[in-house]
């Protein structure tokens, strides 16, 4: 083959190489540099004055080992696994039933979807304040229809703060499992409505095995979401239910000791991917199982 012949096929490499140039780049601006410098600043020493100097030592990750750190990180941990599971299992028969029916009356309800998507987690977190509080809030419906003798608040607490995390990620997870189950062959639940499955059986033994890896996915994309999740723990829970991203920003801010929050910053990084590894690992194990 001549050089002339081969021109074409260089010059679209070319083309792809310069293609991916412009998002390589956005990346390491954006997410490798700040990585690298989070990393480094977790084993800056910290003055007592409140500043920080340049160093290498360990004294950040060594206070992580502390009772404090480790039972506020299986705790944000647990919450968001928790918020997850409440996620999926309210957002899955909601998309599959939305999946179902016919087009032209499923875009009403994405609308809605996308709607809630437009809510910031500022809004949401005090909206839920105001729903569940004892002066405007839900309770004060039952004392109207007498079934009460007078309001009381639901907030702060843990149940409040899992509400609000769950509506949160709720339209997030519909959007996850909306393209999985709308490709989702019809006949399945018909083949087991034949043998005599009720729907409620036939929706537990068929649908919801075969989109076990549109669960997974989104159960791992909530578990990551709900990490970051910032405003609502400390808005709708207590100062023993806030997460360690609270924590976090708390001794970034109020207690102006960043290598000690870089330092928390990436162990809850790290406890996260190898939680995230695991339940992959667990997930593609069972796959493997005929």
């Amino acid at each position: 083959m001549s050089s002339i012949d081969r021109m074409p096929g260089r010059t679209g490499h070319r083309r792809a190489l310069l293609v991916l140039a412009y998002p390589s780049v956005m990346l390491g601006i954006f997410l490798v540099l700040p990585f690298c410098i989070l990393v480094a600043l977790s084993f800056y020493y910290r003055v007592p004055g409140g500043t920080y100097e340049p160093a290498f030592v360990l004294d950040n990750f060594a206070n992580l080992a502390k009772a404090f750190f480790v039972n506020n990180t299986v705790h944000t941990l647990s919450v968001a696994g928790i918020v997850a599971v409440l996620a999926v299992a309210l957002a899955f028969p909601f998309t599959y039933r939305l999946t179902r029916l016919p087009r032209r009356k499923q875009i009403p309800w994405l609308i809605f979807v996308l709607v809630v998507l437009a809510l910031s987690e500022v809004i949401i977190g005090f909206s839920w304040s105001v729903l569940l509080s004892r002066t405007a809030g839900v309770s004060n419906i039952p004392v109207w229809l007498g079934l009460m003798d007078r309001p009381m608040s639901f907030t702060p607490s843990g149940t409040a703060m899992l509400l609000g995390l769950t509506y949160l990620a709720f339209p997030y997870t519909v959007l996850v499992l909306y393209p999985p189950l709308s490709r989702l062959d019809p006949s399945l639940a018909e083949a087991a409505r034949t043998m005599g499955a009720s729907p409620v059986r036939a929706f537990f033994t068929m649908i919801v095995p075969v989109s076990r890896p549109a669960i997974l996915a989104a159960l791992i994309m909530v578990f990551v979401f709900t990490l970051g999740a910032f405003v609502i723990p400390q808005v709708l829970g207590r100062p023993q239910h806030w997460t360690l991203a609270v924590h976090i920003t708390d001794q970034a801010l109020a207690r102006a000791n960043v290598p000690m929050a870089a330092a928390m910053s990436l162990a809850l990084l790290a406890a996260s991917l190898l939680l995230i590894a695991v339940t992959v690992a667990i997930g593609k194990s069972r796959r493997a199982v005929p």
